[in-house]
């Protein structure tokens, strides 16, 4: 009886563990001058048997304390109308890396307005996460200042960090006192 309990709870805590939803991005900072074109990319954790139709993707701009929809893709749909007019007509996207769990976002005539951190949040049946990254647009006369390789992201997403692990421990806990007095 004991070790049925002991590989129950070994699958419980697994799954709180293992079965965590990620999001990463290829690159945590860009740098590109005005008038360019760049790709901003982004991985996510995907399952073989779930439906593009459950997928939702919100791609933002935080800069000069505006929150800007750069792309948002609705249970599988494209919602263009969501996209904020800075960005009408100079982003495109790879449905067909999608399936592969890459968001591949093509922004082309890139302006100064561009520069500060973009988030990506994804949502699936399954989990869901996201991740920013970084982007400096500078002028096409300037010489480009050297950014550093990572840049560590604000305050508030450690705190969201923070109290995701923290939920997470006291499920798992919970989850661990409740079979040991069910088993015992």
């Amino acid at each position: 009886m004991k070790m049925i309990c002991s590989i129950l709870l070994l699958l419980s805590l697994t799954s709180c563990v293992s079965g965590a939803f990620v999001v990463n991005v290829t690159q945590t900072s860009y740098q590109a001058e005005e008038n360019h074109d760049i790709t901003l990319e982004w991985m996510f954790t995907t399952r073989t048997n779930s439906s593009p139709n459950a997928l939702s993707i919100l791609c933002r701009l935080f800069a000069d304390l505006k929150n800007l929809v750069l792309f948002h893709l609705h249970e599988g749909v494209e919602l263009p109308e969501s996209q904020n007019k800075q960005f009408a007509g100079r982003v495109r996207w790879d449905k067909d890396v999608l399936r592969d769990g890459r968001i591949r976002l093509h922004m082309s005539r890139l302006r100064i307005n561009d520069s500060g951190v973009y988030r990506c949040e994804v949502l699936t049946l399954y989990g869901g996460s996201y991740k920013i990254c970084h982007l400096k647009v500078t002028a096409a006369a300037d010489e480009p200042k050297p950014l550093r390789p990572t840049m560590s992201p604000p305050t508030e997403i450690w705190v969201w960090i923070g109290l995701y692990v923290l939920l997470t421990a006291v499920l798992c806990a919970g989850l661990y006192i409740a079979f040991r007095r069910y088993f015992t």
